[in-house]
């Protein structure tokens, strides 16, 4: 994994288009969760923030080892080399706000949210 911690302008054009993002968690046993690219919200330094309803699991495990694993990507984006479809790898380390100013603002927006997963990028890489 490349140690870049940049959200490129090409991870923001994924964000435009919908597609499943998956966040692998371990920490008591691994976890594998889904959610939406459309639910992606990134902050100006570069944190990401996802609604969360569930992730139940998920915060189980990194009570016990707060770093993740996530991929996500969309067929319409063009990757390298004009390949139809791009994605990208994250590495990062995570927490759950259920308070706050960013709460609030994502409270918002996903009225349905019982917290706030935010996902400090450790890593990034494209892919394809």
């Amino acid at each position: 994994m490349e140690n870049n911690q940049k959200l490129s302008e090409k991870f923001h054009e994924v964000l435009q288009h919908e597609g499943v993002v998956s966040i692998m968690s371990w920490g008591v046993e691994p976890h594998l969760v889904n959610t939406w690219n459309s639910y992606l919200v990134t902050t100006e330094d570069e944190r990401i923030l996802i609604p969360a309803y569930g992730f139940r699991k998920t915060e189980t495990n990194i009570a016990v080892n707060p770093v993740i694993k996530m991929a996500l990507g969309s067929k319409e984006v063009l990757g390298y080399k004009d390949y139809q479809g791009t994605g990208f790898m994250i590495e990062g380390t995570v927490k759950f706000l259920e308070t706050g100013a960013e709460f609030d603002m994502m409270k918002e927006k996903y009225a349905w949210l019982t917290r706030v997963f935010e996902v400090t990028v450790t890593g990034i890489k494209q892919m394809l």
